[in-house]
Protein backbone atom coordinates (compact mmCIF):
# COMPACT_ATOMS: atom_id res chain seq x y z
CA UNK A 1 0.00 0.00 0.00
CA UNK A 2 2.57 2.17 0.74
CA UNK A 3 4.47 1.52 -2.84
CA UNK A 4 1.06 2.36 -4.33
CA UNK A 5 0.47 5.84 -2.27
CA UNK A 6 4.37 6.67 -3.34
CA UNK A 7 3.21 6.04 -6.90
CA UNK A 8 0.22 7.63 -7.04
CA UNK A 9 2.03 10.89 -5.66
CA UNK A 10 4.47 10.37 -8.20
CA UNK A 11 2.27 10.58 -11.20
CA UNK A 12 0.23 12.85 -9.62
CA UNK A 13 3.17 15.48 -10.17
CA UNK A 14 2.69 17.48 -13.53
CA UNK A 15 4.38 16.32 -15.95
CA UNK A 16 6.59 19.52 -16.82
CA UNK A 17 8.46 18.51 -13.52
CA UNK A 18 9.90 15.62 -15.62
CA UNK A 19 10.68 17.37 -19.20
CA UNK A 20 14.34 18.81 -18.78
CA UNK A 21 12.73 22.36 -19.00
CA UNK A 22 12.21 21.30 -22.60
CA UNK A 23 9.07 24.02 -22.63
CA UNK A 24 10.52 26.79 -20.04
CA UNK A 25 10.11 29.93 -21.47
CA UNK A 26 13.60 31.31 -22.34
CA UNK A 27 14.11 35.11 -20.32
CA UNK A 28 14.11 38.17 -22.23
CA UNK A 29 13.19 37.09 -25.75
CA UNK A 30 11.95 40.08 -27.94
CA UNK A 31 7.99 40.08 -28.88
CA UNK A 32 6.75 40.86 -32.08
CA UNK A 33 3.27 43.46 -31.94
CA UNK A 34 1.31 40.06 -32.04
CA UNK A 35 3.42 37.70 -29.02
CA UNK A 36 5.44 35.98 -31.44
CA UNK A 37 9.45 35.90 -31.14
CA UNK A 38 11.39 38.65 -32.81
CA UNK A 39 14.61 37.32 -34.18
CA UNK A 40 15.43 39.99 -36.09
CA UNK A 41 15.39 42.62 -33.22
CA UNK A 42 18.94 43.75 -32.09
CA UNK A 43 21.37 41.56 -30.61
CA UNK A 44 21.17 41.89 -26.70
CA UNK A 45 24.98 43.43 -25.65
CA UNK A 46 26.83 42.93 -22.64
CA UNK A 47 27.62 45.01 -19.92
CA UNK A 48 31.00 46.61 -22.29
CA UNK A 49 28.43 47.16 -25.00
CA UNK A 50 29.52 43.99 -26.99
CA UNK A 51 27.02 41.85 -28.29
CA UNK A 52 26.50 38.81 -25.97
CA UNK A 53 26.23 35.63 -28.01
CA UNK A 54 24.69 33.89 -24.86
CA UNK A 55 21.97 31.53 -26.12
CA UNK A 56 21.15 27.51 -27.38
CA UNK A 57 22.17 27.74 -31.34
CA UNK A 58 21.92 24.58 -34.09
CA UNK A 59 22.81 24.68 -37.36
CA UNK A 60 20.89 27.67 -39.34
CA UNK A 61 21.17 25.40 -42.59
CA UNK A 62 19.96 22.06 -41.99
CA UNK A 63 19.94 18.50 -44.08
CA UNK A 64 16.30 17.18 -44.58
CA UNK A 65 15.42 14.05 -42.50
CA UNK A 66 14.53 10.98 -44.63
CA UNK A 67 11.53 9.08 -43.88
CA UNK A 68 11.98 4.77 -43.99
CA UNK A 69 11.07 5.13 -47.86
CA UNK A 70 14.07 7.22 -48.21
CA UNK A 71 11.85 10.44 -48.72
CA UNK A 72 13.18 13.68 -47.95
CA UNK A 73 11.00 15.26 -45.39
CA UNK A 74 11.45 18.52 -43.05
CA UNK A 75 12.68 17.78 -39.59
CA UNK A 76 10.47 17.71 -36.73
CA UNK A 77 11.95 16.23 -33.42
CA UNK A 78 15.28 15.70 -34.98
CA UNK A 79 17.12 18.63 -35.57
CA UNK A 80 18.75 17.58 -38.79
CA UNK A 81 22.29 18.82 -39.43
CA UNK A 82 24.50 21.26 -41.50
CA UNK A 83 25.13 21.02 -45.00
CA UNK A 84 28.90 21.32 -44.59
CA UNK A 85 29.14 18.36 -41.44
CA UNK A 86 29.23 15.90 -44.84
CA UNK A 87 31.67 17.85 -46.76
CA UNK A 88 32.71 21.35 -44.91
CA UNK A 89 34.20 22.67 -48.59
CA UNK A 90 30.63 21.74 -50.52
CA UNK A 91 29.75 25.61 -51.20
CA UNK A 92 33.53 26.65 -51.80
CA UNK A 93 34.04 26.75 -55.77
CA UNK A 94 36.35 23.55 -56.54
CA UNK A 95 36.19 22.18 -53.01
CA UNK A 96 38.49 22.28 -50.44
CA UNK A 97 42.14 22.53 -51.64
CA UNK A 98 43.50 19.38 -50.22
CA UNK A 99 47.39 18.06 -50.56
CA UNK A 100 47.15 15.11 -52.79
CA UNK A 101 48.18 12.75 -49.75
CA UNK A 102 45.08 14.37 -47.73
CA UNK A 103 42.86 14.07 -50.77
CA UNK A 104 43.79 10.34 -50.98
CA UNK A 105 43.38 9.69 -47.05
CA UNK A 106 39.97 11.32 -47.67
CA UNK A 107 38.62 8.86 -50.13
CA UNK A 108 39.48 5.84 -47.90
CA UNK A 109 38.20 7.69 -44.84
CA UNK A 110 34.27 8.15 -46.62
CA UNK A 111 34.83 4.41 -47.89
CA UNK A 112 32.00 2.80 -47.40
CA UNK A 113 31.76 0.98 -43.60
CA UNK A 114 34.56 2.86 -42.50
CA UNK A 115 34.55 3.18 -38.54
CA UNK A 116 37.76 5.49 -38.18
CA UNK A 117 35.35 8.28 -37.85
CA UNK A 118 36.05 9.45 -34.67
CA UNK A 119 31.84 10.45 -33.90
CA UNK A 120 31.36 7.09 -34.65
CA UNK A 121 33.45 5.43 -31.89
CA UNK A 122 32.33 8.22 -29.52
CA UNK A 123 34.81 10.22 -29.27
CA UNK A 124 35.07 14.22 -29.11
CA UNK A 125 34.29 15.78 -32.17
CA UNK A 126 36.73 18.72 -32.52
CA UNK A 127 35.92 22.28 -34.26
CA UNK A 128 34.92 23.56 -36.60
CA UNK A 129 32.63 20.67 -37.05
CA UNK A 130 30.52 20.90 -33.89
CA UNK A 131 28.74 23.67 -35.49
CA UNK A 132 27.34 21.47 -38.06
CA UNK A 133 26.26 18.66 -36.11
CA UNK A 134 22.56 18.16 -35.31
CA UNK A 135 23.30 18.55 -31.86
CA UNK A 136 22.43 21.69 -29.75
CA UNK A 137 25.57 23.96 -28.59
CA UNK A 138 24.87 26.37 -25.28
CA UNK A 139 26.31 29.61 -25.55
CA UNK A 140 28.04 31.32 -21.88
CA UNK A 141 29.23 34.66 -23.14
CA UNK A 142 31.01 36.74 -20.21
CA UNK A 143 33.26 39.84 -21.16
CA UNK A 144 36.39 37.45 -20.13
CA UNK A 145 35.41 33.78 -21.30
CA UNK A 146 32.85 32.52 -23.93
CA UNK A 147 31.78 28.89 -22.72
CA UNK A 148 30.33 26.36 -25.76
CA UNK A 149 28.78 23.56 -24.36
CA UNK A 150 27.94 21.36 -26.59
CA UNK A 151 24.59 18.66 -26.05
CA UNK A 152 26.34 15.23 -27.24
CA UNK A 153 28.71 13.54 -24.42
CA UNK A 154 28.34 16.44 -22.24
CA UNK A 155 31.84 17.90 -24.33
CA UNK A 156 32.66 21.54 -24.04
CA UNK A 157 35.01 24.30 -25.21
CA UNK A 158 36.69 27.49 -23.56
CA UNK A 159 37.36 30.46 -25.83
CA UNK A 160 38.99 33.19 -23.54
CA UNK A 161 39.09 36.92 -24.38
CA UNK A 162 41.43 37.71 -21.00
CA UNK A 163 44.21 38.84 -22.82
CA UNK A 164 46.43 35.95 -22.25
CA UNK A 165 49.19 34.48 -25.13
CA UNK A 166 48.69 31.43 -26.53
CA UNK A 167 50.21 28.33 -24.64
CA UNK A 168 54.41 27.82 -25.42
CA UNK A 169 54.60 23.98 -26.07
CA UNK A 170 50.35 22.93 -25.85
CA UNK A 171 49.64 19.03 -25.18
CA UNK A 172 47.64 18.66 -28.63
CA UNK A 173 44.29 18.67 -27.51
CA UNK A 174 40.73 18.00 -29.62
CA UNK A 175 39.29 21.71 -29.26
CA UNK A 176 42.59 22.97 -29.47
CA UNK A 177 43.62 26.19 -27.58
CA UNK A 178 41.52 29.33 -27.79
CA UNK A 179 41.63 32.99 -27.49
CA UNK A 180 40.18 35.73 -28.47
CA UNK A 181 39.82 39.77 -29.50
CA UNK A 182 37.13 41.98 -30.49
CA UNK A 183 36.87 43.39 -34.18
CA UNK A 184 34.24 45.84 -33.70
CA UNK A 185 31.37 43.81 -33.20
CA UNK A 186 32.52 40.54 -34.27
CA UNK A 187 34.58 38.09 -31.87
CA UNK A 188 38.03 37.29 -33.64
CA UNK A 189 38.80 33.67 -32.21
CA UNK A 190 42.32 31.75 -32.80
CA UNK A 191 42.87 27.76 -32.09
CA UNK A 192 46.13 26.20 -32.48
CA UNK A 193 47.17 23.02 -30.50
CA UNK A 194 44.98 20.51 -32.18
CA UNK A 195 45.80 16.85 -32.07
CA UNK A 196 47.60 15.09 -35.58
CA UNK A 197 44.99 13.21 -37.97
CA UNK A 198 41.39 14.91 -37.27
CA UNK A 199 38.24 15.33 -38.62
CA UNK A 200 36.56 18.06 -40.18
CA UNK A 201 33.42 16.61 -41.67
CA UNK A 202 31.55 13.34 -42.11
CA UNK A 203 33.40 12.57 -45.16
CA UNK A 204 36.55 12.07 -43.47
CA UNK A 205 38.50 15.67 -44.54
CA UNK A 206 41.15 16.04 -42.22
CA UNK A 207 43.44 18.48 -40.07
CA UNK A 208 46.53 17.90 -39.27
CA UNK A 209 48.32 19.55 -35.69
CA UNK A 210 50.05 21.99 -37.97
CA UNK A 211 46.63 23.59 -38.20
CA UNK A 212 45.48 27.37 -37.02
CA UNK A 213 41.68 28.32 -37.02
CA UNK A 214 40.30 31.47 -36.75
CA UNK A 215 36.46 31.73 -36.61
CA UNK A 216 34.78 35.49 -36.89
CA UNK A 217 32.07 35.53 -35.24
CA UNK A 218 29.19 37.77 -35.20
CA UNK A 219 25.35 38.44 -33.76
CA UNK A 220 23.16 40.26 -36.38
CA UNK A 221 20.32 40.27 -34.63
CA UNK A 222 18.70 38.38 -32.29
CA UNK A 223 18.46 35.20 -33.56
CA UNK A 224 21.33 34.32 -35.82
CA UNK A 225 25.14 33.97 -35.32
CA UNK A 226 26.97 34.28 -38.32
CA UNK A 227 30.74 32.92 -38.45
CA UNK A 228 33.33 32.56 -41.26
CA UNK A 229 35.72 30.21 -40.23
CA UNK A 230 39.02 29.76 -41.90
CA UNK A 231 41.32 27.01 -41.66
CA UNK A 232 45.76 27.60 -42.30
CA UNK A 233 46.80 24.19 -42.39
CA UNK A 234 49.92 24.08 -44.92
CA UNK A 235 50.72 20.56 -43.63
CA UNK A 236 46.94 19.42 -45.32
CA UNK A 237 45.87 21.88 -47.42
CA UNK A 238 47.60 24.08 -50.55
CA UNK A 239 46.12 27.49 -49.15
CA UNK A 240 43.93 28.78 -46.37
CA UNK A 241 40.19 28.68 -47.32
CA UNK A 242 37.40 30.28 -45.40
CA UNK A 243 33.88 29.04 -45.12
CA UNK A 244 30.54 30.63 -43.79
CA UNK A 245 28.26 29.22 -41.18
CA UNK A 246 24.96 30.39 -39.95
CA UNK A 247 23.67 29.60 -36.45
CA UNK A 248 19.62 29.77 -35.42
CA UNK A 249 19.29 30.24 -31.76
CA UNK A 250 16.66 27.91 -30.14
CA UNK A 251 14.00 29.16 -27.54
CA UNK A 252 11.63 27.54 -24.70
CA UNK A 253 13.93 24.38 -24.67
CA UNK A 254 17.62 23.30 -22.83
CA UNK A 255 20.38 20.91 -23.50
CA UNK A 256 19.69 16.96 -22.78
CA UNK A 257 21.44 14.05 -21.82
CA UNK A 258 22.74 12.73 -24.85
CA UNK A 259 25.50 9.83 -24.60
CA UNK A 260 26.98 8.08 -27.37
CA UNK A 261 28.84 5.47 -25.50
CA UNK A 262 25.85 4.86 -23.18
CA UNK A 263 24.61 0.99 -24.34
CA UNK A 264 26.53 1.44 -27.53
CA UNK A 265 26.91 -1.80 -29.56
CA UNK A 266 27.35 -0.87 -33.20
CA UNK A 267 31.35 0.26 -33.53
CA UNK A 268 32.25 -3.27 -32.39
CA UNK A 269 29.77 -5.20 -35.67
CA UNK A 270 30.71 -2.46 -37.54
CA UNK A 271 34.57 -3.13 -37.44
CA UNK A 272 34.47 -6.42 -38.75
CA UNK A 273 33.99 -4.67 -42.42
CA UNK A 274 36.60 -2.07 -42.05
CA UNK A 275 37.65 -1.67 -45.41
CA UNK A 276 41.51 -2.68 -46.05
CA UNK A 277 44.01 -0.43 -46.08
Amino acid sequence: MKALAFLLAVLSVPAVGFSQWLHYPTEGVPKNADGTPDLTAPAPKMPDGKPDFSGLWRPGKRMPCKTSSGQSVECNTELGGGPLGRNLGAELPGGLPYQPWAADLRKVRSAENSVDDPHVRCLPDNPPRAWQLPHLTKAIHTQKLLVLLYEINAMYRQIFIDGRPMPDDPNPAWNGYSTAKWDGDALVVQTVGFRDALWIDTGGSPMSDAAKMTERIRRPNFGTLEIDITIDDPKTYTRPFTVKSTQTIMLDTELMDEFCLENEKSWQRMEAVRPKR
